[in-house]
């Protein structure tokens, strides 16, 4: 942790829905003024979607069938503790950016589902932002989890997890439901192993609850709704958090236990406006202070 170069870590499985979180997170950093180094979580996969293909071909033949991009065979998990201990020392560190589609890729004259070259982060941004499978991740080798100042998880119930991963693997990338479900299977001891333990360590966790049945994930025609969904939120330490002013603000919303308030899927996304603003806010005066600008 560091107040002079602090750092934000969203962390939840594939589907999960950490993108909206880190859209959520964009619109405080833009209206606060806050200058955020963007990590992506998939540039720290160990190999190029090519490469990873032909891996997982070699794992199935060879008998392997827990070949997952869960696991710290697949991942660069010493090289993101670096950078997030070298940001926290001196606000920089060696970053690079995975290129998802044609779009993304055009820019740098490279084909979908590459690396760009290693670079560092560029001086002078007010904190780092990791959204990505593993940013709380602990094992005997490495502790990544300690170095973020605000560690956010991102949970689905496990169904509702499925049946994101299942419409989103199905409609966008043209996967069969045969397929999805085999991966799913393939990666669930990495699953438990570097995703699950991870929750234990982040100071807050979105849980979204369908209220409608999913007791078939894989027969499910769509995602249910945000109406349709109620939003855990635990708190790992609930001293100072002021839980009536989210009551008074969040219509339907509710206390479940003394560190957890449940509210409207619907409202989810005013939900993480009024709780993590205000710690951008102390985030950044803390880092005023340090620097000794304030």
């Amino acid at each position: 942790m560091s107040e002079r170069n602090p750092i934000i870590a969203i962390t939840g499985s594939s589907g999960a829905g950490t993108t909206s979180v880190t859209r959520t997170f964009e619109n405080i950093f833009r209206r606060e003024g806050v200058n955020a180094a963007i990590i992506e979580g998939d540039s720290f996969h160990r190999h190029d979607r090519l490469v990873m293909k032909r891996k997982a071909l070699e794992a199935e033949q060879a008998g392997d069938k827990n070949f997952s991009h869960f696991g710290p065979e697949n991942n660069l998990f010493e090289e993101l503790e670096t950078l997030f201990a070298d940001y926290a020392e001196s606000g920089t560190g060696k970053r690079r950016k995975y290129l998802h589609d044609p779009e993304e890729a055009a820019p740098y004259g490279q084909e979908p589902g590459t690396f760009t070259p290693w670079e560092n982060v560029p001086e002078g941004t007010d904190l780092l932002f990791y959204e990505g499978l593993h940013g709380a991740v602990v094992t005997p080798e490495i502790n990544i989890a300690r170095h973020p100042d605000l560690l956010v998880g991102v949970v689905p119930v496990i169904n509702l997890e499925w049946i994101q991963k299942l419409w989103r693997d199905k409609s966008k990338r043209g996967y069969s439901t045969e397929a999805v479900t085999d991966t799913i299977l393939r990666r669930m001891p990495d699953y438990v192993n570097y995703i699950c333990p991870q929750f234990m360590h982040t100071h807050v966790n979105f849980q979204r609850v369908p209220m409608v049945d999913t007791s078939n994930p894989f027969i499910a025609r769509d995602i249910p709704s945000a109406d349709e969904s109620m939003v855990v939120i635990r708190f790992a330490k609930p001293k100072g958090i002021d839980f009536q002013y989210l009551l008074n603000m969040i219509d339907a919303s509710f206390m479940s236990r003394a560190n957890t308030i449940v509210v409207p899927g619907g409202k989810m996304e005013l939900a993480m406006q009024l709780i993590f603003t205000p710690f951008v806010w102390r985030m950044m005066e803390r880092r005023k202070r340090a620097l000794g600008t304030n």
